[in-house]
């Protein structure tokens, strides 16, 4: 057979066969494509380093609980002290992200419940009361939105024209987001409700929240512009040579009728609020930047009388954070 024969032949079977290799060739799971996302916006990847909150600093301390605890729930991490390992940290994938810019909000706290046999809980909120997508598509089409928007001449911009048609996301992009005096004085809150139960059976939907007890405290606009670029990571040893400090920790309870599945729907004031307990932060721990590379927090690292709500968001961060985390033990 001539050669030109056998190359028209070659080249037809190639292309009969496109559609079935692209075809086979199924999209990546959101979870990982929230994670290249959230790696490309912050300019990476950064070998060694989280694709989110990847600029941190840890501390220890312990947990004292409260009295109230036991009404709302049994789990022991609230039901009896325990030292705490804590990390705080900025938004965003970039480890050399400014303090005080306006990507590293909100700010992120993790804290690790060390149990009894090397076993472990975890409880990470954020330093704003809720979130801006309710499933991990929304959040991804978020993040999407904002990396097509970088070099996009279109008017309006991808994703002027996401929150145009994503309110909860509109809401959470635009509400305040004071810089604070410190870490210390930054309140946090739970992103997801969990399900609590007490000694006696009864259980209630709840949300975190973390409140520091000298008060919240955040810095001047002018104040705000005029610090260091790492002046959170910088103040907080500082502090902790000088004296401890505390946050009560709390739980608020959903009502009847509340969503409870649903990060972007932030419950009333009203509803009602139980102390858990006082988390004290004594320590800076002067090895956290080679720990904090090695541990992955997660929201789903539970004890019995805590359980997870069917929050799509809840069950996708777990997984985003362990591909993250592989990446990151690899050195991607």
């Amino acid at each position: 057979m001539q050669p030109a024969v056998l190359s028209m032949l070659f080249m037809t079977l190639l292309f009969n066969m496109l559609p079935t290799v692209f075809a086979e060739t199924p999209a990546k799971p959101v979870a990982e494509q929230l994670v290249d996302t959230l790696t490309e916006l912050a300019g990476g990847p950064h070998p060694g380093f989280r694709s989110n909150h990847a600029k941190g600093i840890v501390v220890e301390g312990h947990f004292t609980p409260a009295a109230s605890a036991a009404e709302v729930t049994k789990a022991e991490i609230f039901t009896a002290p325990h030292p705490v390992v804590v990390r705080y940290s900025n938004a965003t994938g970039a480890p050399n992200s400014a303090d005080n810019d306006g990507s590293a909000f909100p700010k992120g706290i993790a804290i690790r419940f060390q149990l009894a046999d090397e076993a472990s809980a975890d409880l990470v909120c954020i330093s704003v009361n809720g979130f801006p997508a309710a499933t991990p598509e929304e959040f991804l089409g978020l993040l999407q939105a904002v990396a097509a928007s970088r070099d996009s001449q279109a008017q309006p911009k991808p994703i002027e024209a996401f929150l145009g048609q994503h309110p909860a996301a509109l809401k959470f992009v635009t509400i305040p987001k004071p810089v604070p005096e410190s870490f210390a004085t930054q309140p946090f809150f739970g992103v997801n409700a969990f399900k609590f139960t007490n000694a006696q059976g009864e259980t209630r939907y709840g949300r975190y929240r973390i409140e520091p007890v000298g008060g919240a405290r955040f810095l001047s606009a002018d104040a705000a512009k005029a610090v260091d670029a790492d002046y959170l990571m910088h103040e907080l040893p500082r502090r902790l040579q000088q004296a401890a400090y505390s946050y009560r920790i709390f739980v608020q309870l959903a009502d009847p009728g509340d969503e409870v599945n649903d990060a972007t729907s932030v419950w009333p004031e009203s509803r009602r609020v139980v102390e858990l307990g006082t988390l004290t932060i004594d320590r800076f721990r002067t090895d956290g930047a080679a720990f904090e590379k090695t541990v992955m927090f997660s929201p789903l690292n539970l004890v019995d009388g805590i359980e997870a709500s069917d929050d799509p968001i809840l069950h996708a961060r777990p997984v985003a954070y362990s591909i993250s985390f592989n990446r990151r033990l690899q050195g991607h």
